[in-house]
């Protein structure tokens, strides 16, 4: 018996309803990378009845856009979409500096979708400090 996928509400939500006065739902890869944005963007702890739930990336502001923080970032990426995204198998997770702002790196990640094995990147640029 093939188990049914249930639609993801769209995260957050800015449009409010629709004409009908249904919640916008999101399906297929767009929905993925809304939660993955919201895995990486939130802190462990911010959610009272999932206290482990997110990635914690914003905790790396004001740190040195160094080797060390791009390994501890890549490091908090890849583990909680590995464990708060089971949608998608994660292969790869680079955090590169940007060459034309000292401040600022590039987080890419190279996910393939577990339902069809596409494929997909999912890019993200970080400001370190001000």
């Amino acid at each position: 018996m093939a188990m049914q996928q249930l639609p993801i509400v769209s995260f957050p939500l800015f449009d409010g309803v629709d004409a009908a006065g249904r919640l916008p739902w999101q399906d297929g890869n767009k929905s993925i990378r809304e939660v993955m944005l919201n895995i990486l963007l939130t802190r462990p702890g911010e959610r009272l009845m999932r206290p482990e739930f997110g990635a914690g990336i914003r905790d790396f502001i004001h740190h040195p856009n160094n080797e060390t923080t791009r390994a501890l970032i890549a490091d908090a990426a890849h583990r909680a979409l590995a464990r708060w995204e089971p949608r998608v198998s994660v292969e790869e997770v680079r955090v590169v500096a940007d060459p034309q702002r000292l401040s600022h790196i590039n987080l890419s990640i190279r996910y393939r979708l577990r339902q069809d094995a596409s494929r997909d990147t999912f890019d993200l640029a970080i400001e370190l400090g001000p």
